[in-house]
């Protein structure tokens, strides 16, 4: 009796304590974790010059918190306390495979997510998190690995299960795809604006595709093999400054290309010493012309310079921050700040270039 007496109090309280909270405003906040040490983390390590500090990370709806606070935290605190006089409440919404992901014009930063199937869309303007599954009307994505912006702010995913690129309005309405029959596993994309071409990483097929704007093959470059401009199982891919980088997975290196596909350089080469290359994945060029790479096999981040010159790591197998567990893409916005997608940590860890470095 004492029990149903309180549960029935808090009810009432509950619904008290949210009823004005219907319209509660979110923003978002990028460490959804604070530490208790208020000390910058920053690589490398003192008593070196600090070149990186770690700004925040990307996990999920906890990003997102009420803009007035208390009275609505009171209500959420006593309703998961009434909830859990019956049982558990439903998980939250929480990257859990993030694979890559991009900053569009608005600010918004897009996550592919293979064990969610779907695009999670962390939407600081607006104060939400938004999550899209649906690749077309009557079908879902499956495996949604490299994201880019589309033309007239489309939103492109390549997704590498479905064999096929799927274009989504900015709402994340699904309008149509390409690639289909001639695509056998698209994994990176990017888009060069300036030429209206689009570049796709067929992993199995060993070689890029590039199509224009309206889905139509334009032309294709690569073949499998070892050599400088062959190609074996190309995953994730970065456009900057004209040029497009691929991350050439079995032949341990990046190699990069002009707009149509002649064979410029490399970057990185096999090896067990730090800096070298063993299983490459995501690549990245920010603003100053620094590349970035992210070598799973070492669960690290590496950073060259523009003429492919290695500089630092970042990373090492954990999950504390600035360690990494399979980690996936890697992509920068305007800002500097650097995006990795920590796969196995269920998380994207963001980093900004100090300035002057």
């Amino acid at each position: 009796m004492n029990r149903l007496r309180n549960l029935t109090l808090a009810l009432l309280a509950v619904a008290l304590l949210l009823s004005g909270c219907a319209e509660t405003k979110h923003v978002m906040r990028l460490d959804p974790e604070p530490r208790g040490d208020s000390s910058p983390l920053v690589w490398p390590s003192p008593p070196e010059i600090p070149r990186f500090r770690y700004v925040g990370q990307l996990m999920g709806e906890q990003n997102f918190v009420p803009e007035d606070g208390d009275t609505r935290n009171m209500a959420i605190t006593l309703l998961h306390w009434v909830v859990g006089l019956f049982g558990s409440t439903e998980d939250k919404t929480v990257l859990k495979r993030p694979q890559s992901g991009m900053v569009d014009t608005e600010g918004r930063i897009f996550v592919t997510d293979v064990a969610s199937h779907a695009i999670y869309v962390f939407d600081k303007t607006a104060g939400k998190l938004d999550v899209w599954t649906q690749a077309q009307e009557n079908s879902s994505f499956v495996t949604p690995i490299g994201i880019a912006e589309g033309a007239a702010g489309q939103i492109l995913v390549a997704d590498a299960e479905l064999g096929r690129v799927f274009l989504l309005d900015r709402e994340g309405k699904p309008l149509g795809s390409f690639g289909k029959d001639v695509l056998m596993r698209p994994t990176g994309l990017v888009r060069d604006a300036q030429h209206g071409r689009i570049y796709v990483a067929d992993t199995h097929a060993h070689n890029i595709k590039v199509f224009d704007d309206e889905g139509r093959l334009i032309s294709t470059f690569g073949q499998q093999g070892e050599e400088e401009g062959s190609l074996n199982f190309p995953t994730h891919l970065a456009f900057a400054n004209g040029n497009l980088y691929v991350s050439d997975g079995m032949n341990a290196r990046v190699q990069i290309f002009d707009v149509k596909g002649k064979t410029i350089s490399s970057v990185g080469r096999r090896g067990r010493y730090i800096g070298n290359l063993s299983r490459p994945k995501g690549v990245t060029v920010d603003p100053s012309g620094k590349i970035y790479v992210v070598e799973s096999f070492n669960d690290s981040l590496l950073v060259f310079d523009g003429r492919g010159n290695f500089l630092m790591p970042i990373g090492g197998t954990g999950k504390e921050i600035g360690e990494f567990y399979l980690p996936s893409g890697v992509w920068c916005d305007r800002q500097g700040r650097i995006y990795v997608a920590d796969m196995f940590n269920g998380r994207v860890v963001i980093f900004q270039l100090i300035e002057g470095a």
